[in-house]
Parts: structure tokens; C-alpha cells; sequence
């Protein structure tokens, strides 16, 4: 594409793409204080109250004493990914162009590691901005395979995150997403079918396909994102590193008979603690 360091003008450059000169120079202004304030409070309150459409949102919003409209906040959770829960809180938006896979969860026993793989994606607040999450989860143990942090919702760094964890951890038998434009391009899907792995994308209004690494996001914004206020992407990825660290080692789950994502996804016993 366009090159500033190319011996080529980039008054040429663009003619020979046709691209308008305007759209190579212009640089998108960065968010306001107060629209990141309101970015990271309507996150806030769709955790909280995640079947809250944009009207129910728009009012809990002026009762805290924030001016803004509709439209506005129908904008900035389109920005952020964010629907109400009957249709599915999703970051990234379908491609038609891409093809959809079927589902293959229906009536599913998933019983032991490594068996289904799923992934999504979620909005992180910096302190001046904002990023985007993607986290790879074996379904069985719960545990944080791979993950990666974006400033766009690119596929680049959800292939990325696919990459690592089938490479640290191993191929699944089956791979669950939705049906956002990350997941059903070719560079993703065709690592997938390359490594023989049955791919499963959830239908329209499945919410409930990817719950388990919905709550992931609810326990990582609660228990980590919302007590800090990170400086810039580099200083969240090692913040956030630290707490998959920490969620995947010694967190454990009620729904794991106590035991960690780690314990359960390398079959080991509990770690007993020192009196």
C-alpha cells in the first residue's frame, strides 16, 4: 500500500490505487476523557446488566448524570462490540463474504481437555484509550490457552493468538466461535483446517454457546481491569498476563470441584497449602 519512505510521491502513489489523498493524511483523532468515561461506564454497566439494549442503558446513564443521546450510545456499543444479551454481546461483526461453519455443540458431553477450544473477543479501558482482547479457552478446564492485545479488530492478532495455543497446548477435536469477520476469515479458519480441527461457529441469538469465556471477561474486568487504570497496551499486557497467571495456577473454580484450570486441564491433583 501506501509508502511515505518509497522515492515514488504519494501524490503518485495514490493515483496509481486511486485513493484519495485525504484518507492517506488523515489520522482519527484520539477519544475525549469524557468518552472514554462514558466507553468504560456503559461496559461497566453491561456486565452488570448484560439483557440491557441501548434505551435501558440510556437511562441508567443520565440518572449518573451523563449527557448523552440514544444515538450516542447506540455508536460508542457498536465501537465497543456491545448488544444486549439476547442477541449475543459480540466484538466482532460477521463478514458475509466468509463462509459459516455449522454448529457442533448441540447435545455435546464435553468431558475432558482438549476436546473443544473456543475463543472470543472483549473491550479493555485504558487510561487513554482503549484495546481489544482476544483470549483462547479449553471449554472442559477453563484455562487461558493463549491471548493477545490489540489497538484494531484486525484478524492479525486473533490468528496470532490461534497460533500459540495450538502450538503451546496442543490441536483440539473441535474449535467454537461466533460468526464475527476475525473468526471466519480464511487466515483464521484455514490454520484450523490445516491442523484437521473441526471447526463450530455458534448460529444467530446463541448466546449461551460461548458462556464460559463470557465469564471469564466478567472475572477479569471485575477482579483486574476495573481495580486499575492501565497506562498504555504494554503496561495492560503485563498486568493482565500476570492475572491469567494467576487465574489459570491458583484461581479455583466452584464448578471444578475447587480445583484450577491448570489442575484440571493437565489432570493433576489440587495443590494442598502449607498450615
Amino acid at each position: 500500500m501506501i509508502d511515505a519512505t518509497d522515492a515514488l510521491p504519494i501524490t503518485r502513489q495514490c493515483q496509481i490505487l486511486e485513493l484519495s489523498r485525504s484518507s492517506v493524511y488523515y489520522r482519527q483523532a484520539a477519544p475525549s476523557d469524557e468518552t472514554l468515561r462514558l466507553m468504560r461506564r456503559i461496559d461497566e454497566l453491561h456486565l452488570e446488566y448484560p439483557f440491557y439494549g441501548s434505551r435501558k442503558l440510556l437511562v441508567l446513564l443520565r440518572r449518573e448524570g451523563f449527557q448523552v443521546g440514544r444515538r450516542r450510545v447506540q455508536s460508542l456499543m457498536r465501537e465497543m462490540g456491545i448488544e444486549a444479551l439476547y442477541r449475543k454481546p459480540n466484538l466482532s461483526r460477521p463478514d458475509k463474504a466468509h463462509k459459516k461453519w455449522p454448529y457442533l455443540l448441540r447435545d455435546l458431553e464435553i468431558n475432558r481437555p482438549r476436546q473443544v477450544y473456543c475463543t472470543d473477543i472483549t473491550y479493555i479501558p485504558l487510561a487513554k484509550g482503549f484495546a481489544y482482547l482476544v483470549a483462547v479457552m479449553d471449554w472442559h478446564s477453563r484455562k487461558v490457552l493463549s491471548w493477545r492485545l490489540s489497538n484494531t479488530m484486525e484478524a492479525d492478532f486473533c490468528v496470532e493468538a490461534l497460533e500459540e495455543a495450538l502450538h503451546r497446548h496442543g490441536w483440539p477435536e473441535i474449535f467454537n466461535t461466533d460468526q464475527g469477520s476475525q473468526f471466519t476469515s480464511d487466515e483464521f479458519t484455514g490454520v484450523l483446517l490445516q491442523a484437521g480441527v473441526q471447526i463450530s461457529m455458534d448460529g444467530k441469538g446463541r448466546w449461551m454457546d460461548n458462556v464460559f469465556i463470557e465469564r471469564l471477561w466478567r472475572s477479569l474486568k471485575y477482579e483486574e481491569v476495573y481495580l486499575k487504570a492501565y497506562d498504555s497496551i504494554p503496561d495492560a499486557r503485563r498486568q493482565i498476563g500476570a492475572y491469567f497467571e494467576m487465574y489459570n495456577r491458583r484461581r479455583p473454580h466452584q464448578a471444578l470441584d475447587n480445583r484450577t484450570p491448570d489442575e484440571v486441564f493437565f489432570d493433576q491433583e489440587p495443590l494442598r497449602l502449607a498450615a
